[in-house]
């Protein structure tokens, strides 16, 4: 049985765990006389936006998580109820009992990353040496269940290796790896920054890293700040940020005094924790009170490469010290903060190569827009400039831009390419609304995505989002952004 898309249908459903009673029997061309099981569904997370009231349940079946199996129950504030059924059939004999036992799926899990990222690696840098990459490690084996044509019990391992983090599906009959694949968000190469980074604030493109090294010119670029919302612990935890872990340990003042060069690793620190609260603040004020309004962890410097990540698995942003250190470049702390902020408001969102596109886009759009109050117009639409400085040789230094003018005829398959297509149209918006216009209607249609959504479909939420917050002629402006990029 195929996963049915967004009918708006009236039901009634309580809050906790229920059952819809939705076995039947198969249709003809399917399994005969086959007992299907849609399973049952577990509330896992409840937002209120602006429009209304959105209800996410994770399917289960036999009390074990169906991989990918969702629905969701939107209820607007005028009474009317939208259902997005994304749920897989289940055989309802499915024996879940594991014959292979957790610690050999997760062996077999991660030889199969270890092994992809060797081979990435040796794709990336033809006719060179390359150093093997170090061994995946692993994170927690959970059971859980592939529901569709192919039904079967399963080992859900994530492992973390140079690609990030990944999710491998083991046969917990046969021990074969049945799916692998990275699902956590990455910006290759990171930055540095500060207010939001030293290329933008000094407006000077010649500024270099020189190996994390103390300059005149970047203590120049340091702006001192009121750091809120502190939980008084003497570390920089708060309402919405927590460094969990950092290289050279935890930043600790028992006078919530944390004043670094940025030579010291704690300086990163300190700029997580600043532009991510900022970040927060800004998004209530826009009205928003449950988007990703939670203490997000943070782990900082903890990663060797040039690359940072946001990881699903444990609601956690990683930030590497490659090339420029990435947490000193506020525009990648705001790229991956974009991530965890979909992820909460979609849970389990970027399951299609679009929706990771979209993720991307809005990754890089929500950077160049928080940089709007702060850089005084300097090379907006160019992202992460203190970050590329590492890896680029052009002015201005960009990992990537959003006024490429890229449209759907440029669609390669890879998600960061892709993205730009995305951001692009998210861009107009803003240049054609202002500022809070466009991120009140482009955060209130995120509650509307569904995870596994396409450019189009979001697209269409976002035309809709305008039209309810703003009107008509509004909805039109940003249909004609989508227009130009032929998403619609």
């Amino acid at each position: 049985m195929s996963k049915c898309r967004k009918a708006v249908v009236a039901v009634t459903a309580g809050l906790a765990t229920i059952s819809l009673g939705l076995s039947f029997t198969s249709a003809a061309g399917a399994v005969p006389e086959a007992t299907i099981s849609l399973g049952d569904l577990k509330l896992v997370k409840t937002r209120t936006s602006l429009l209304g009231k959105h209800y996410w349940y994770q399917q289960t079946f036999k009390g074990l998580p169906v991989i990918n199996g969702y629905y969701a129950k939107h209820v607007t504030k005028q009474g009317a109820t939208e259902i997005a059924d994304g749920r897989d059939a289940v055989p309802a004999n499915l024996d879940v009992t594991a014959k292979v036992q957790a610690a050999s799926a997760t062996r077999s899990a991660n030889a199969v990353v270890t092994a992809r990222a060797n081979s990435q690696a040796r794709v990336a840098v033809p006719n060179k040496n390359i150093a093997p990459a170090p061994a995946a490690t692993s994170g927690a084996a959970q059971l859980a269940v592939i529901g569709g044509l192919d039904a079967r019990l399963v080992w859900n391992v994530t492992s973390r290796s140079t690609e990030g983090v990944s999710r491998s599906l083991v046969d917990a009959k046969t021990g074969s790896v049945v799916e692998s694949e990275v699902i956590s968000d990455n910006v290759d190469g990171r930055g540095s920054v500060f207010d939001p980074n030293p290329v933008v604030s000094e407006q000077n493109e010649k500024l270099t890293d020189q190996n994390d090294k103390n300059t005149d010119e970047l203590f120049l670029a340091q702006k001192n700040v009121i750091l809120g919302n502190l939980d008084g612990s003497g570390k920089l935890n708060g309402t919405y940020v927590n460094i969990k872990e950092a290289k050279g340990g935890l930043a600790q003042s028992k006078t919530n005094t944390f004043v670094y060069q940025r030579q010291n690793d704690k300086f990163e620190q300190v700029m997580a924790y600043y532009h991510v609260n900022q970040t927060q603040e800004y998004i209530h004020q826009l009205g928003f009170t449950e988007v990703n309004n939670e203490s997000q962890d943070f782990s900082i410097d903890t990663f060797s490469g040039d690359n940072s990540f946001y990881d699903p698995s444990t609601d956690m942003i990683t930030m590497g010290e490659g090339g420029v250190d990435d947490a000193e470049d506020a525009e990648v702390i705001w790229h991956e903060y974009g991530h965890a902020i979909q992820d909460d408001v979609v849970p389990g969102f970027g399951e299609s190569e679009e929706a990771g596109a979209m993720g991307e886009g809005f990754g890089d759009y929500w950077a160049v827009t928080m940089s709007v109050p702060v850089s005084k117009g300097f090379e907006l639409p160019c992202v992460m400039d203190w970050d590329a400085t590492s890896y680029t040789t052009n002015e201005p230094h960009c990992l990537r831009r959003t006024d490429t003018g890229k449209t759907i005829d440029d669609k390669t398959g890879e998600v960061h390419d892709d993205g730009e297509i995305w951001s692009n149209a998210l861009w107009d918006i803003h240049q054609a609304l202002g500022r809070t216009k466009a991120n009140k209607l482009i955060l209130e249609a995120t509650f509307f995505y569904d995870p596994d959504t396409s450019f189009a479909a979001a697209a269409q939420d976002t035309v809709q989002a305008a039209r309810l917050l703003y009107g008509k002629a509004a909805a039109q402006t940003v249909t004609d952004a989508f227009k130009a990029r032929k998403i619609l």
